[in-house]
């Protein structure tokens, strides 16, 4: 399955929740089913981190979007583990502090973004800020449109200096959250992640459910597309974003850099010191 045609957002066109199911799992039926093609997708996604960081001619920049326990967290755990750190950096966004509310609200985001060789990913990100401030009022319809268009300023100048943008609307059912909510309540492992607002903010989930659909509508342009990836199944969601990164990134065409040195001299000086340590005449 082409996972990429089936869950990217048309550019220019209407988004509808509601018509997207959040438990398809395409033709797995289990987790042990979708191992193979999922560890197959990961160890792709090493190995083209690899030519990513030594090519250092591109970047790659991740977000992940949801309601709350959609699974960003799960995924960026399960998905992206399988990458080098070195080359790789995960950054949440949460309620912005008094010196971020002091500047535009890009401003707390741009020194994030992936360097040339290396990949960014966003749990939670600026979408936040047509999503919440939407939904609770803190800004108007004008000024929700200017943020659109600032958006898509912002990922056009990204993408112009060589970074590939990928979103992602991690879609559960509000039926899910709840049961998710249930299952951090009872094991001690997960008791930190709840809070009081976290079941206050289910009173708007409609108000989030049209909020995400004009947001994603409104902002996927084929330099930054968005994908609604049902994520009901946990494991079908990081399937589906292993295997859409891996074939975005397989698109790059990138090769390893040419050696800056003389090969055959280095070559050459390794089996003269090797001969040399094995007549007994070395230093060692």
């Amino acid at each position: 399955m082409d996972y990429r045609e089936k869950f990217r957002v048309a550019v220019g066109g209407a988004l509808h929740l509601r018509d997207i199911d959040p438990s398809f799992k395409a033709h797995h039926e289990t987790e042990d089913a979708a191992k193979e093609e999922t560890d197959l997708s990961r160890g792709k996604l090493a190995a083209l981190q690899s030519l990513l960081y030594a090519e250092k001619k591109r970047s790659v920049l991740i977000v992940l979007q949801a309601m709350d326990a959609g699974g960003k967290d799960g995924t960026v755990n399960h998905v992206f583990s399988a990458l080098n750190p070195q080359g790789a950096t995960v950054t949440g966004f949460k309620q912005p502090t008094a010196a971020e509310l002091a500047h535009d609200f890009l401003w707390r985001i741009h020194p994030h973004v992936p360097a040339k060789g290396e990949i960014a990913i966003f749990n939670r990100s600026h979408y936040e800020d047509v999503l919440v401030t939407r939904v609770h009022g803190l800004i108007d319809k004008p000024t929700c449109e200017a943020r659109y268009a600032d958006i898509r300023a912002f990922e056009s100048l990204l993408a112009a200096n060589g970074t590939t943008i990928l979103k992602f609307f991690l879609h559960i059912s509000k039926e899910e959250q709840l049961a998710r909510f249930a299952e951090r309540l009872e094991d001690p492992a997960r008791n930190w992640k709840i809070s009081e607002a976290d079941y206050a903010e289910r009173a708007y989930w409609d108000a989030y459910t049209a909020a995400f659909e004009e947001a994603l509508a409104r902002t996927s342009v084929a330099h930054a597309p968005w994908y609604v990836v049902p994520a009901n199944h946990k494991w079908f969601r990081n399937l589906a974003v292993s295997a859409i990164v891996a074939a975005t990134m397989e698109e790059l065409k990138m090769s390893y850099p040419k050696p800056t040195v003389d090969l055959a001299k280095i070559r050459r000086d390794y089996h003269a010191a090797v001969k040399e340590e094995k007549s007994g005449h070395g230093n060692g």
